[in-house]
């Protein structure tokens, strides 16, 4: 999965962001960036990757919005649906 970022933080088309601090073990911190050089971008970049990632894995499921549109409040609709099928005879 591809992740692209507008722009650069400090750029012109990175839109509404917000700052955070992320504390790293030293380690960790080393393959961020051997992986960033190698990539030939921040650190930064990859951190705001992985977090788009993350987040998208563990989204709630989205609904579609038409789910619930014909609610009717009747909790006996699917008991009672050849009855009240029948009442609607074609005139």
């Amino acid at each position: 999965m591809a992740v692209t970022a507008a722009a650069t933080i400090y750029g012109t088309h990175m839109g509404a962001v917000q700052k955070t601090t992320v504390y790293l073990d030293a380690a960790d911190y080393r393959r961020l960036k051997a992986i960033a050089r190698a990539r030939g971008c921040a650190p930064a970049e990859l951190v705001r990757e992985a977090v788009a990632r993350f987040t998208a894995s563990e989204a709630p499921p989205r609904r579609a919005r038409s789910i619930g549109a014909g609610r009717s409040g009747r909790g006996d609709l699917s008991e009672r649906a050849e009855e009240l099928l029948a009442g609607l005879k074609r005139r």
